[in-house]
């Protein structure tokens, strides 16, 4: 290994340390604590190091919400691969994106509530945001209706899983009826 591949290397080691550890202290204590001092900090590396990977917070933020992008769009091709027909695949997927915004709160919030610097929906969306989507167009198309264009079925499909995961977080939605909220939603919008 060359002297370029190994410090290439150990550069992009950092990076999963500095992105692990923003993460972790997010989903602990919220996105408020986290900061370049208290990272460098934790991680034991100076705030210039930091300053060498990302300028800023927000671009934490962005690279956390790539991140969770990237995890979200696997978890839901994994969930709709495991399903049978287009009601339990349509199903599942609303479930899983509502679990994993569930479990991954600071993640979700990177993604979509805090400014991290990505564009979306325009031609420079960043290539883990639009597979994200992708994720869900690829089964959703199937179920818009005839007539309807499956892009414009899976954003009101996704806005209102973005709306059930941002309600049910902040203690708006009774918890109790979770499922019957998924079983509405793919009994009235989608076509089966």
């Amino acid at each position: 290994m060359s002297v370029q591949e190994r410090k290439e290397r150990e550069r992009a080691g950092r990076e999963r340390l500095i992105l692990a550890t923003a993460r972790e202290l997010a989903e602990q204590q919220g996105w408020d604590a986290v900061t370049t001092r208290r990272l460098a900090e934790r991680i034991e590396y100076s705030q210039p190091v930091l300053y060498s990977h990302f300028r800023g917070k927000r671009e934490i933020i962005g690279a956390v919400a790539l991140e969770g992008a990237a995890e979200m769009a696997a978890a839901l091709r994994a969930a709709a691969c495991a399903a049978d027909g287009p009601r339990a695949r349509v199903t599942t997927l609303a479930r899983t994106y509502l679990d994993y915004a569930e479990r991954n709160p600071a993640v979700y919030d990177a993604m979509f509530r805090l400014d991290g610097g990505l564009a979306f929906a325009k031609e420079d969306t960043p290539e883990p945001l639009k597979d994200a989507f992708a994720a869900l167009l690829e089964n959703l198309g199937e179920v818009a209706g005839e007539g309807v264009r499956p892009g414009l079925f899976t954003e009101v499909f996704w806005a209102s899983l973005h709306g059930l995961a941002t309600l049910t977080r902040a203690g708006r939605l009774p918890p109790g009826d979770a499922d019957r909220r998924v079983e509405l939603l793919v009994d009235r919008l989608a076509v089966i």
